[in-house]
């Protein structure tokens, strides 16, 4: 029996959107300007999740640059964000198939959104810049609560805005590449699909079952093929 359907939300970063490509070229930037060899693509993807302090810290210590200060490390995440927010969208784009699983879902009058803990003068820039903005039906960031993930608070927040009782939770899916993800798409009763395609790192690889997402997709077709299927869930 397929699972009705109100709505779709998104995790930002390794999820709906590979920006991957952008962090590595800013840290790439970063460390030509100090002289040092940056990290590798796979290390920095690796990193993506954990956010501008991890990058940054990949990039110190690559370069055995481990005696910093935390005045430098802030300093360094500074400009680490100043660079992104310059140039945000170079080589980011929307991983492929999932385009048309968000126009599909626009067709069925289905609204889409976005949970993400990516700051939201960032997420905000980052959507406008890739034509998102506007279809997007629902935006949460962490500026937007007290409690972010893998707290509910977000996930119900986005239930208000999309004007969502809390106790039709069930009827909205969350798909996240994290485990902070799972856990606050699953105290908040939703169902929820792992991205195990996202910006995961190897140490977790072993341990994706255990995170207690109801579906695990490999790849963003896959992704794409569960969430279209007529079999699991039904938008009408």
């Amino acid at each position: 029996m397929s699972q009705f359907v109100k709505a779709v939300l998104f995790d930002l970063d390794g999820t709906l959107i590979d920006t991957a490509a952008d962090f590595v070229r800013i840290i790439g930037k970063m460390s030509q300007e100090n002289g040092w060899q940056a990290p590798s693509e796979t290390e920095i993807r690796e990193q993506v999740s954990a956010g501008a302090s991890a990058m940054v810290q990949l990039m110190l210590r690559h370069n055995e640059q481990t005696d910093f200060s935390e005045e430098t490390l802030l300093e360094f995440r500074q400009q680490f964000l100043d660079d992104y927010e310059a140039d945000i969208c170079v080589d980011s784009h929307v991983f492929d198939t999932l385009e048309d699983v968000l126009s599909a879902l626009e067709e069925k009058g289905v609204p889409w959104g976005i949970v993400t803990n990516k700051p939201r003068y960032l997420s905000e820039l980052l959507l406008e810049k890739m034509q998102l903005d506007t279809r997007c039906a629902v935006l949460v960031c962490p500026d937007d609560v007290s409690r972010p993930k893998p707290d509910p608070e977000p996930m119900y927040a986005a239930l208000e805005k999309l004007g969502i009782p809390r106790g039709a939770a069930a009827s909205v899916i969350y798909v996240g590449d994290h485990i902070r993800d799972i856990e606050a798409g699953n105290a908040a009763g939703m169902p929820t699909i792992l991205a195990a395609y996202g910006y995961i790192p190897p140490e977790d690889q072993n341990n994706l079952k255990k995170w207690g997402a109801d579906y695990i997709t490999e790849t963003p077709e896959q992704l794409s093929k569960l969430l279209l299927s007529s079999g699991k869930f039904d938008y009408l």
